[in-house]
């Protein structure tokens, strides 16, 4: 297995989250990391009722041990199935100094049942999926764009069936948890809708109406989607405005190969108009690996005129610019967005187009072109965004 770029604490001096989507690796990872660890897993049904109709029990099992055999932190495996723990976590960690690696793919059915989050007692990590800096001399991009992110996926040869099962096991389940069950028909239509929409401008009006839905119901979908990490929303840049700007957030779902498969696409080649759209999503997915496991807590945004004309992410108050285009040969039809931003925002640090092409080169304006392969080097040497 590849070694993941997230990388725990061997000896926590605090207990901590970890979240993020299913399959992501963070049961692997938190195996890996504390082998001796005590371990709870709420997707066995008969672990998850046990503690369900007793949450005292945790307290009770520890209060059995000696100070050695809980010098490990205590894992809990998709804590969001179990609330009520968290009170007893709470007191654990209060009156017994035990340390937690608490993971789940959502804090939506805490935060909405008022679970108990540990008042600040707990950090947070979040873990996604394949880096192509993980994967290293493995690294596809054609694969990838194709396969999507989730370690399982990408490795495995039989990617449709897979997807298929991701989808209706797994989303599908997340909405029935959440309530909204008795419209799934609707809201697979929504998902169909909003995989449409990845790298987009999300009209919410226009999606009610396709999926038969009023406008406040598709936003609460998309808060969901939000919530359980299954997506997110890039803010529009609309400090200091010299021309118009659009306002509305881009919306991108958090691996490519899921919009794939909710799509119906084939197979994605380079120089089409898809390969172009997942691209940019594989870079956004890219910027937000390293800016959550390298803890930089950049700020993303993107910029667009009212004409069209438009920068795929701004980083840092326009500190950097970065467009992603996937073609093997960057023209001044590709450098427009960048050329206009810098008439309204002079004091860019570094602009920055990705690309296909072969070799990182400086245009005379100082926009750098970088292979995909030299941005993902650069990046996590801390040399790109520097």
């Amino acid at each position: 297995m590849e070694e993941r770029l997230l990388k725990l604490p061997k000896e926590p001096k605090e207990s901590f989250f970890l979240w993020g989507p299913r399959q992501a690796g963070k049961s692997t990872l938190l195996k890996a990391t504390y082998p001796k660890a005590k371990y709870l897993d709420f997707l066995k049904n008969e672990e998850c009722v046990k503690y369900l109709e007793r949450p005292q029990q945790l307290r009770e099992e520890l209060l059995s041990l000696n100070k050695k055999e809980i010098t490990n932190p205590i894992i809990i495996d998709e804590v969001q199935k179990v609330p009520a723990i968290l009170d007893e976590v709470h007191w654990l960690i209060e009156n017994l100094k035990v340390k937690f690696a608490l993971c789940g793919s959502s804090a939506r059915k805490l935060k909405k049942g008022k679970a108990n989050l540990l008042g600040g007692r707990a950090i947070r990590y979040e873990m996604y999926g394949f880096s192509g800096y993980e994967l290293q001399k493995d690294f596809n991009l054609t694969t990838m764009l194709n396969k999507g992110y989730l370690p399982r996926h990408y490795l495995s040869s039989n990617i449709k069936q897979l997807l298929d099962s991701y989808v209706k096991d797994y989303l599908k389940e997340e909405i029935a948890e959440e309530g909204l069950s008795r419209n799934l028909p609707a809201f697979s239509s929504f998902l169909y809708s909003a995989a449409l929409s990845d790298t987009e401008i999300v009209n919410f009006s226009n999606i009610a109406r396709d999926c038969g839905v009023s406008s406040p119901t598709v936003k609460e979908h998309f808060q969901i989607l939000v919530d359980t990490l299954i997506a997110k929303f890039l803010q529009a840049y609309i400090r200091r405005p010299k021309r118009r700007v659009i306002q509305a957030p881009k919306f991108y779902f958090f691996d490519v190969g899921i919009v794939n498969y909710l799509t119906k696409r084939n197979n994605i080649e380079p120089k089409s108009e898809l390969f172009g759209k997942a691209f940019e999503n594989w870079i956004f997915h890219e910027l937000n690996v390293y800016n959550s496991y390298c803890e930089k807590y950049y700020d993303f945004s993107y910029w667009r005129l009212t004409s069209g004309i438009e920068v795929d992410f701004i980083i840092n108050d326009m500190q950097y610019a970065i467009e992603a285009k996937a073609s093997e040969k960057i023209t001044d039809n590709h450098l427009k967005g960048l050329r206009e931003l810098v008439k309204d925002h002079k004091n860019i640090k570094k602009r920055i187009v990705i690309s296909l092409e072969k070799e990182k080169r400086l245009t005379s304006d100082k926009i750098y072109i970088y292979p995909y392969q030299k941005f993902i080097s650069e990046l996590w040497r801390g040399d790109l965004l520097d």
